[in-house]
C-alpha cells in the first residue's frame, strides 16, 4: 500500500512540474503566426498546436524545474514540489515524442522542434546554464521564445519553402513577437531575485532593478507597438492597430497601478502580482489575436 501511494505522488509531482497551463502564456506567438499566415493547412496547425502546447513547452518547463530544484515560487507554481528522476524521464520521452510526431508536418518542422529543444536545455542545463548569465538568458528567451516560436509555427501552418519565408513582413512580425516576449520576461523574474542569486543565476530583472525592470520592459513594448502599427500601416490595416490598443488597455492599466506600487515599496513586487500581471496579459494578447484569425 505504501508503495502505491508513493508512486501515485510521484506521478502528480512530475505532472505539476510541466506546468500545462503555463503553456498558455506561449499562446499569443503562435496566435500571431496564425493570425498573419495564408494560406492555413488547418490539419498542420492543429498538429501544430498539440506538439507545441502540450508536449515540447511542458516538456521545457519540467527540464528547468529538474535543473533548478526550486524550493520558492516558481512560474505558474507557488509551492512546487521536490522533482524526482522521473521529471527528467518524462520531459525526455515527450521531446522525443515531439519530434516524432512533427514529422507528420514536414522534416522541416520537426527539425526546428529539435533546435528549440536543445536551446530550452543549454538554457537550464547545469554545464551550459545560459539562463545565469543576463543578457545572454535575456536573449536566449527574446530569440527563441518570440521570433523562433514564430517562425516554427509559420513553418508548420504554411507551405511557404525555406528560402521564401524571410519577406520583410514575416521578419518585422518575428521581431514584434521578440519584442513582445521580451517585455513580459524580466517582469516575470521581478519576484525571483533573491531565489536567482542564491542559485548563481544573475537575471536581467536583477541587473536592471525593480523600477529598471519596468521601464526596460515598458520600452521594449513601446517599440513593439510601434513596430506593430507600422506593419500594418504596410497592410493597410489601421483598424487591427486600434483594435490592439483597446484589447491591451487593461493589462497596461494592471501594470501602470503595480509599477505604482512597486515603486512605494517593492513587498508588491511579488508571486501573485506577477502571475496576475501574466495571466491579464495573456488573455488580452490571445483574444486580440483570435480576433485577428477570425477577420483574416
Amino acid at each position: 500500500m505504501t508503495n502505491i501511494n508513493s508512486l501515485k505522488l510521484f506521478k502528480n509531482s512530475t505532472f505539476k512540474h510541466l506546468r500545462l497551463p503555463f503553456s498558455f502564456f506561449l499562446l499569443p506567438v503562435f496566435l500571431f503566426a496564425l493570425s498573419q499566415s495564408n494560406p492555413v493547412n488547418w490539419n498542420h496547425t492543429i498538429i501544430a498546436f498539440a506538439i507545441l502546447h502540450f508536449l515540447i513547452f511542458p516538456s521545457s518547463n519540467g527540464y528547468n524545474s529538474y535543473q533548478d530544484k526550486d524550493e520558492s515560487s516558481i512560474g505558474g507554481m507557488k509551492h512546487p514540489p521536490k522533482v524526482t528522476k522521473n521529471l527528467f524521464y518524462v520531459t525526455m520521452g515527450m521531446d522525443i515524442a515531439g519530434i516524432l510526431c512533427a514529422l507528420f508536418v514536414s522534416v522541416y518542422f520537426s527539425l526546428l522542434i529539435l533546435i528549440f529543444i536543445l536551446v530550452s536545455r543549454a538554457y537550464s542545463y547545469r554545464k551550459l546554464r545560459l539562463k545565469k548569465y543576463a543578457i545572454i538568458g535575456f536573449l536566449t528567451v527574446f530569440v527563441f521564445q518570440g521570433a523562433f516560436v514564430y517562425l516554427m509555427t509559420s513553418a508548420a501552418i504554411t507551405n511557404t519553402p525555406f528560402t521564401q519565408f524571410f519577406t520583410l513582413n514575416n521578419i518585422i512580425c518575428m521581431s514584434i513577437a521578440s519584442l513582445f516576449i521580451g517585455s513580459i520576461y524580466p517582469l516575470t523574474q521581478i519576484y525571483q531575485h533573491e531565489a536567482d542569486k542564491k542559485d548563481g543565476v544573475i537575471s536581467i530583472s536583477y541587473k536592471l532593478g525593480y523600477i529598471g525592470t519596468f521601464v526596460f520592459s515598458g520600452i521594449l513594448f513601446a517599440i513593439a507597438t510601434l513596430l506593430l502599427f507600422y506593419y500594418f500601416s504596410l497592410k493597410h490595416q489601421q483598424f487591427d492597430l486600434v483594435l490592439f490598443i483597446i484589447m491591451i488597455l487593461p493589462a497596461a492599466y494592471y501594470l501602470t497601478v503595480w509599477f505604482n506600487k512597486v515603486r512605494n515599496n517593492i513587498v508588491h513586487a511579488n508571486f501573485e502580482n506577477t502571475m496576475k500581471m501574466n495571466l491579464l496579459t495573456s488573455v488580452c494578447m490571445n483574444l486580440y489575436f483570435s480576433i485577428l484569425i477570425f477577420i483574416n
